[in-house]
C-alpha cells in the first residue's frame, strides 16, 4: 500500500487531497473518498455485475466487516478460495476490513473484556479474540485490515475510557504479531472515546506502532456535535501526514465537511444505507465548485434540501428523473412515480434503483470535495455548502 498527499489547503486549513496505490498492480483512488458499506462484502442491493455502473475508480474501495463470516462458509474454504476477492468475484477491488460496522455488527462496550471485544450481531452477541480475528484476517485476504479495538460510547467514565485505549494498544500489539506481513497493510485503531486526553495519548502510541495507516473509531457512539471537532484535531494533531487517516460512523454531508476539515482522508458511513432503507434520494447540489463560485466569489444562488422522501404521496404522478444532472443508470432510465410505486408495493427494485442512485450522487460529492481542495476553495466550499443547509432547514421549519 502507498499513499501519498497531493494539496494540502492553505491558510492553516488542514483539508487534503491525496492518492492511495494499491497492489503490484497500481489500483489507486483519490482522496477524500468514501468506502462503500457491504453486507458480507457487496452492498445490500448492487450486485456484481451493477458495482461496474458507479464511478470509478471512486467505487473501488469496499469495507468488508469479518464478523459477518462468523457463520457462513469455513474460513479454510475462504483461504482455499482465494480469499474474498476471488470468492466476491471482485479481483479489482480494494478491500478494507474492520471489525465492526452500524449495520450488522456493533460494537458492545458493556460486554468486551480483556480477552476480546464483543459485538451485537443477527446471530447474537459474539466474543471476538485477537487470535480468533487474525484468523479471519488470514483467511479473507484484504487489501488494508484495521486491529481490533475497545470502542466505547461518549458517556462512559475516565477510567474505562483508559480501560479501552490500553486494551486496544495491547491488542493492536497481537494483532501484528500475529500477521504475516508484520502490520504491513494494517491500520491502527484510535480510541478513547469523549476524552481528548486519551484520544491524543492513543494516537501518539498507535504511530509508534508499524501500521500504514490509522482508524480513527468510537464516532458516532453518543459524543456531541460541539465536542467532535476537538477531538478529531486533538487526534490528527497527533498523527504523522504520510499516512492516511480513516474515520468510522460519519456520514452526513456536514460530518464529512467538518472531517476532511480536520484532515481524514476515508470515511467508513452506512450513511447511504440507512438512506435507501427509508426511502430516500439524495438531491442536493454536488456541482458547487463550479456553479457557486466564480473566480472564487459565491453566488446567491437558493438553498437545497439533501434528500426526498420518495415514499410521500406528492411523487406518485412526478415524471421527473430523481436528480436532473445525475448520469447514473436511475435517473437516466427512471421517474421519481415510478420509484414511488416500487417502495409502496414492497418491490426490491426500489432499493436496487436508490442505491446505485444514492452511492453514484455520493460519490459525486466526495468528487467536488476534492476538486474543491486542489484549487485551494474548501472552507469556502464548506461555508457555501452547511450555510445553503440551515437557510433550507430554517425555511422548513417557517
Amino acid at each position: 500500500m502507498r499513499f501519498a498527499v497531493t494539496k494540502v489547503c492553505g491558510g492553516g486549513g488542514k483539508a487534503r487531497a491525496g492518492a492511495l496505490h494499491i497492489g503490484g498492480g497500481g489500483i489507486g483512488v483519490e482522496t477524500p473518498a468514501l468506502l462503500l458499506s457491504t453486507r458480507k462484502g457487496l452492498p445490500a442491493f448492487v450486485s456484481c455485475d451493477l458495482l461496474d455502473s458507479l464511478p470509478l475508480p471512486d467505487s473501488l474501495l469496499l469495507h468488508v466487516c469479518p464478523t459477518h463470516f462468523i457463520e457462513g462458509p469455513p474460513l479454510q474454504t475462504i483461504s482455499n478460495i482465494g480469499g474474498l476477492h476471488r470468492m466476491l468475484g471482485l479481483p479489482g477491488h480494494i478491500l478494507v476490513a474492520a471489525a465492526s460496522d452500524s449495520i450488522e455488527s456493533l460494537p458492545s462496550s458493556e460486554a468486551t473484556n480483556k480477552f476480546g471485544a464483543s459485538f451485537e450481531t443477527p446471530s447474537g452477541r459474539r466474543l471476538v479474540k485477537p487470535s480468533d480475528y487474525m484468523e479471519l484476517i488470514s483467511c479473507m485476504k484484504p487489501n488494508i485490515w484495521a486491529s481490533l479495538a475497545d470502542e466505547v460510547p461518549a458517556w462512559v467514565t475516565e477510567k474505562r475510557n483508559k480501560i479501552s485505549v490500553d486494551r486496544t494498544l495491547r491488542w493492536l500489539d497481537t494483532c501484528i504479531a500475529l500477521d504475516a506481513a508484520s502490520g504491513r497493510n494494517s491500520f491502527g485503531v484510535i480510541v478513547g472515546g469523549s476524552s481528548v486526553e486519551q484520544r491524543r495519548l492513543c494516537a501518539t502510541e498507535v504511530s509508534k506502532r508499524n501500521v500504514s495507516g490509522f482508524w480513527i473509531g468510537g464516532f458516532g457512539l453518543g459524543e456531541s456535535i460541539e465536542g467532535r471537532c476537538s477531538l478529531l484535531n486533538a487526534v490528527t494533531d497527533c498523527l504523522p501526514p504520510e499516512k492516511p487517516r480513516l474515520v468510522s460512523r460519519l456520514g452526513l454531508p456536514e460530518e464529512v465537511l467538518e472531517g476532511v476539515a480536520a484532515g481524514i482522508d476515508l470515511f467508513d458511513s452506512t450513511y447511504i444505507y440507512q438512506l435507501t432503507m427509508g426511502g430516500f434520494a439524495l438531491i442536493f447540489p454536488v456541482d458547487m465548485v463550479e456553479r457557486d463560485m466564480q473566480n472564487g466569489v459565491p453566488t446567491n444562488s437558493g438553498g437545497d434540501s439533501t434528500k426526498i422522501n420518495l415514499r410521500a404521496t406528492t411523487y406518485r404522478k412526478d415524471t421527473s428523473r430523481l436528480f436532473d444532472s445525475c448520469t447514473c443508470f436511475t435517473c437516466q432510465n427512471h421517474t421519481r412515480a415510478y420509484l414511488n410505486h416500487l417502495l409502496n408495493v414492497h418491490e426490491m427494485l426500489a432499493q436496487i434503483l436508490l442505491e446505485i442512485h444514492n452511492t453514484h450522487h455520493y460519490l459525486r460529492f466526495f468528487g467536488s470535495i476534492r476538486e474543491a481542495i486542489k484549487v485551494g476553495e474548501f472552507d469556502l466550499f464548506r461555508q457555501q455548502f452547511v450555510k445553503k443547509r440551515r437557510a433550507h432547514t430554517a425555511t422548513a421549519v417557517h
